[in-house]
């Protein structure tokens, strides 16, 4: 397959320079502290909201939140703020963990989203060969826009400039050193649907490009080299609350073939729920599946992490709410249980470390407790992935449930996992935590800050 880079595409961007331009002259205003977004769907049964709380690093399916820069020691995020305490409304941030200093900066706001309280709308992240911070806004449907946003500066969070406005929702931008980006996002031409495309410097792209489209689809992505991997689901008859099977695709030439993991070249874009990127038909069986993370083992073999439910509903009748690791191995996929939790949205995310899997997310019951998230415990695998032990609980005696545990790419020791809190019953306020690889140390981002720099309060 050649790209190919229309006259509409590089016109529309140049446009977008134009339009722009007054709005990325001055510096990005600085935020008071790091206040996370609180949000309701407003689906509301027995047991409460089908998901709600503190959700700054939300979704699952907005990868990656964070990057660590060895050659910076330092750890840039990015997540769903808000003005004020008793405020709903969606700020973009960009914010900076320098690990010399064990400081964070005042955060960002790369883009205000103009009274929208939803953080569907939350953004990713990217770091290029050259140091630049690439921020990509989701849009949400086909009313508002994404954006993409490029720091002005090599490593520095203090300007941000727009690069490009499009359709595109649930961003998982990956930068591949010596190539370019490959951008995997969702537009909804017929349901979910899932599109990459493709850009040397980030600024010209190829024309969109579908991979999937029967039905609806979340996914999660990672790249290992110039590999770029994805798991997803579907949803019968565009049915979010149906979402069921998993699938597997990657490519290794920047989009131009994909392959199901026997290395089938696959005929895009997959247009029917059985297809060669098949890897367990879960919609036989009558359970939902809720992807959460997808890594790499020390062969390279693909390792997702899902959660299997009875029913979209909170409450008992989605019980068991099993955590299962997905593992590619010797020409077959095997399923091992990790744990249950309470609820279909409790995220979490798979760390794959030399001697040990590690799987941090909120498994344990919270102080909401049918509520979205919970205390966050650490879960550990000595035998890949084979069977799974609770090592510690890194939150306990919590007064608001953690969610969306999210793992920074290249993740340094010092700033292993970052999650966000809130209240899943009611509005509150929202807090951001991050915590070390042990899970022994856990830090709360400063909520007010008085100078431009702060340590972070160590609260474990």
């Amino acid at each position: 397959m050649k790209w190919k880079i229309s006259k509409i595409a590089i016109l529309s961007y140049l446009l977008f320079l134009i339009v722009f331009h007054t709005e990325a002259v001055a510096q990005n205003p600085k935020a008071a502290g790091y206040r996370g977004i609180w949000f309701t769907l407003g689906q509301f049964s027995e047991y409460g909201d089908k998901y709600s709380g503190g959700l700054g690093t939300y979704t699952a399916d907005h990868i990656p939140v964070a990057v660590y820069v060895e050659q910076e020691k330092k750890t840039f995020f990015v997540y769903g703020g808000t003005t004020e305490a008793s405020e709903r409304h969606l700020l973009i941030m960009a914010g900076c963990y320098d690990h010399r200093t064990h400081r964070v900066l005042k955060p960002v706001i790369v883009y205000d989203k103009g009274g929208v309280d939803d953080p569907h709308d939350n953004a990713s992240l990217a770091v290029d060969d050259n140091g630049f911070i690439w921020v990509f806004i989701s849009g949400r449907g086909r009313s508002r826009p994404g954006f993409i946003f490029r720091s002005a500066e090599p490593y520095s969070i203090d300007k941000f400039n727009p690069i490009k406005e499009g359709e595109m929702t649930y961003p998982q931008p990956w930068w591949i050193s010596g190539k370019g980006f490959i951008y995997l996002f969702t537009k909804y031409t017929a349901g979910r649907e899932l599109y990459y495309s493709v850009s040397i410097d980030g600024k010209v792209w190829t024309d969109d490009q579908k991979l999937a489209g029967f039905g609806g689809h979340y996914q999660v992505s990672n790249n290992q080299g110039t590999r770029i991997v994805t798991a997803f689901n579907y949803h019968p008859e565009g049915i979010v609350d149906k979402r069921t099977n998993i699938y597997f695709a990657q490519t290794d030439d920047m989009g131009k073939t994909w392959c199901s993991i026997r290395g089938c070249t696959l005929e895009l874009p997959l247009d029917d729920p059985h297809n060669e990127a098949l890897v367990r038909d879960y919609e036989a069986a009558g359970r939902l599946v809720y992807i959460n993370d997808i890594n790499f083992d020390r062969s390279g073999n693909p390792v997702i992490l899902v959660i299997v439910s009875r029913n979209f509903m909170p409450g008992p009748s989605g019980d068991p709410r099993e955590w299962f690791i997905v593992r590619w191995k010797e020409g077959s996929w095997c399923f091992s249980k990790v744990c249950e939790s309470t609820h279909n949205y409790d995220m979490g995310s798979l760390y794959i470390e030399r001697k040990m899997w590690r799987i941090i997310g909120p498994t344990q019951p919270g102080p909401q407790k049918y509520g979205t998230g919970g205390e966050v415990a650490s879960w550990v695998s000595r035998d890949e992935g084979k069977t799974w032990e609770k090592m510690r609980n890194l939150t306990e005696k919590s007064l608001r449930n953690n969610s969306y545990v999210r793992r920074p790419v290249n993740a340094h020791k010092d700033f292993y996992a970052f999650w966000a809190d809130g209240d899943a019953d009611k509005f509150s306020v929202s807090k951001l935590y991050f915590s070390n690889k042990k899970g022994n140390r856990v830090y709360e981002l400063p909520y007010e800050m008085n100078s431009d720099e702060v340590k972070p309060l160590r609260i474990r």
